[in-house]
């Protein structure tokens, strides 16, 4: 069982008319990430991923992100949909965040467009945006979805939310 969906806007989606199993799609918002005042990402050519109750996850190309910040992580997981993850984390300057980015370098057929393509945690960003507004992370510390103003939950990862 699952909360009711909130009330839409004009120009809003609701999380729970994404799919279970996610969907991949492009979209070219412009994205932007921020950390240690630096730009650490800046594209409009990435893919959304949208599954039922998250907030969209934004996987960034390669070539868009700013790789010298980049160390790479014995972290590694393991998606039902996507295949196994491995991990960033992010030095610039002084400041460090440790596995706060991930990326598939071999997922499955449905995710083959993002290979290498690096999703990242918005919360320990200075600022990650999408056309400009300010993203706030999926709630919780578990998935990284960025919420915006035309997205609408409740998300998972709220309190309570662990059971739906």
């Amino acid at each position: 069982m699952h909360p009711e969906a909130l009330p839409l806007q004009p120009g809003q989606e609701s999380v729970w008319s994404y799919p279970r199993p996610p969907r991949l799609e492009p979209t070219s918002k412009h994205l932007q990430i921020i950390f240690n005042g630096e730009v650490l990402a800046d594209t409009r050519q990435a893919f959304r991923v949208l599954e039922t109750s998250h907030p969209p996850v934004y996987y960034i190309p390669p070539a868009d992100i700013q790789q010298q910040y980049l160390i790479p992580s014995a972290r590694s997981t393991f998606c039902e949909w996507k295949g196994a993850g491995n991990y960033y984390s992010v030095v610039v300057g002084e400041k460090q965040a440790l596995d706060v980015g991930w990326y598939y370098a071999h997922p499955t057929v449905d995710f083959a467009a993002i290979a290498y393509y690096v999703a990242f945690y918005a919360a320990p960003m200075d600022a990650c945006y999408v056309d400009g507004e300010k993203v706030t992370p999926q709630p919780g510390n578990f998935y990284g979805g960025w919420v915006t103003s035309d997205v609408v939950g409740p998300f998972k990862g709220e309190p309570g939310s662990w059971g739906w």
